[in-house]
């Protein structure tokens, strides 16, 4: 048996510290611990609670001591766009705030207004989707509205940045995490300085991007002393799309990528950018991804509505529904009709999810569900619709043919909208591995040690390791 490995994969709703091994030519992964990650209100803005994620970190490294795991490496992949800003003295400035706040809403308005940067220029840039929360639009929102927190910053840290510093002492800007700001050059893959400038944005905040793989350093004598661990710590692909698209097992390249969470991330891996002006208008993202290659995906809202739904309902006594039980309400309602549009930014936090689906019907005169398991398949209903849309884009765009739709992340698990959307795309849909995020983190990590040689050798090792539960189109 090898080494072991300690994946931290921290989504928008929870985060989990997996420990990774090789044994007779299989990956192994096994749980220690797992947590809540949590949105706060926090001067008049949605925030991370960031000190509770770090607590929460330190916590989970305590566990792998105490049940006798002691790594050799760790890594670290959280969502993207959202930082830090720290100054001088390592000290942060101001909180970390959600891309789901509204402080950007009229960003973009306002360059394209002023004549600053349309967003056709921008893309052509960076190669990065519009999305109303990208870094860069968070950035000259603080700008607007605490310009002397700008003043005052020596570094932009990422969050998954910023746990590795403060479990190191080191400061390092990772390439995957780092493109989702629109900040990055498409083709350079570094930071345009020109753009940075353009937005009138300190340049001096943007360290030297480091690739993933790159071997950040041990931990701190504090945090040694703290867990009774030492362990180096690895950049992994720290956007968690990054390291969830390296665990595909696809058997070819003509399949398309579904990472299935809190968003739904549609796509392929491409050695070359896509800036066309086809690309802009289809809103299609050139995110950057292991070994420099380009995760050229759609976003889609993903789990988030179900998320949403379900912590709606939760009992008196603080008991949440199951999600089979979401499933076995929306089976009932198979045949109920309406189709919202997932992507609508009325549904990026809403007071109420099952109200804001039932105003979206109303206001499209279509069928206003009333029953939990009617909104539930509204929902199901529009993701498989969505999944449909998005794959015929990406053939138009690529020129390809696609012939299979890979699904990995917590959302393969739910087979009925794996049904749905083999029926949908007429595509089959390989479900699985659940734990794709993780994997893909731990896979960066033994590439790195040497114990994995290729990509590819990963990829097979995956689909040797790992149940793939096979739905085809009925």
């Amino acid at each position: 048996m090898s080494s072991y490995h300690l994946a931290v994969d921290i989504g928008a709703s929870s985060g989990r510290h997996m420990i990774g091994w090789l044994e007779d030519g299989m990956i192994h992964l096994k749980e220690i611990y797992r947590f809540e990650n949590r949105l706060i209100h926090k001067n008049d803005h949605l925030c991370w609670d960031i000190d509770h994620l770090y607590e929460e970190l330190l916590q989970g490294l305590k566990e792998c001591k105490k049940q006798g795991y002691e790594p050799e490496t760790m890594g670290i992949d959280t969502w993207a766009v959202d930082y830090v800003l720290l100054d001088k003295n390592g000290n942060r400035l101001g909180d970390a705030v959600s891309y789901r706040d509204d402080r950007t809403n009229s960003i973009r308005d306002e360059l394209e207004k002023n004549g600053i940067l349309s967003f056709e220029e921008h893309y052509g840039i960076t190669g990065i989707q519009y999305q109303k929360f990208n870094t860069c639009y968070q950035l000259l929102a603080l700008k607007k509205e605490n310009p002397e927190l700008l003043e005052q910053a020596d570094f932009m840290l990422l969050i998954p940045d910023y746990l590795n510093y403060l479990l190191t002492g080191m400061k390092a800007q990772e390439y995957t995490n780092a493109t989702t700001t629109g900040l990055v050059n498409a083709e350079l893959k570094t930071w345009d300085e020109e753009l940075i400038n353009r937005l009138e944005l300190p340049s001096h905040i943007f360290l030297n991007i480091s690739p993933a793989g790159t071997i950040l350093g041990e931990l701190s004598e504090e945090v040694q002393k703290e867990t009774g661990m030492n362990i180096n710590v690895i950049l992994p692909a720290t956007h968690d799309t990054g390291s969830a698209y390296l665990a595909v097992p696809a058997a070819d390249e003509n399949a398309v990528f579904l990472s299935s969470g809190t968003w739904s991330l549609l796509g392929v891996e491409n050695r070359n950018a896509i800036t066309s002006k086809e690309s802009c208008q289809k809103n299609f993202t050139n995110e950057g991804g292991y070994d420099y290659r380009y995760r050229y995906l759609k976003n889609i809202m993903g789990l988030w509505m179900i998320q949403s739904i379900r912590r709606e309902l939760t009992e008196p006594d603080g008991t949440l529904p199951s999600f089979p039980s979401l499933i076995a309400a929306a089976k009932e309602f198979r045949e109920f009709p309406s189709v919202i549009n997932p992507d609508d930014d009325r549904f990026l936090a809403p007071a109420s999810m099952i109200e804001e689906v039932k105003y979206a019907c109303a206001d499209t005169r279509q069928a206003v569900p009333e029953q939990i398991g009617e909104v539930m398949q509204v929902v199901y209903n529009s993701l498989a619709q969505d999944y449909v849309r998005a794959i015929e884009e990406l053939q138009t765009l690529t020129g390809r043919t696609y012939t299979a739709l890979h699904i990995v992340g917590g959302g393969s698990q739910d087979m009925y909208l794996n049904q749905m959307t083999a029926n949908a795309t007429g595509l089959p849909v390989y479900a699985g591995p659940v734990e794709g995020t993780a994997l893909g983190n731990l896979v960066a990590q033994l590439i790195t040690t040497g114990e994995i040689e290729t990509l590819n050798d990963a990829r097979r090792m995956i689909k040797h390791s790992f149940e793939i539960k096979e739905v085809y189109p009925q």
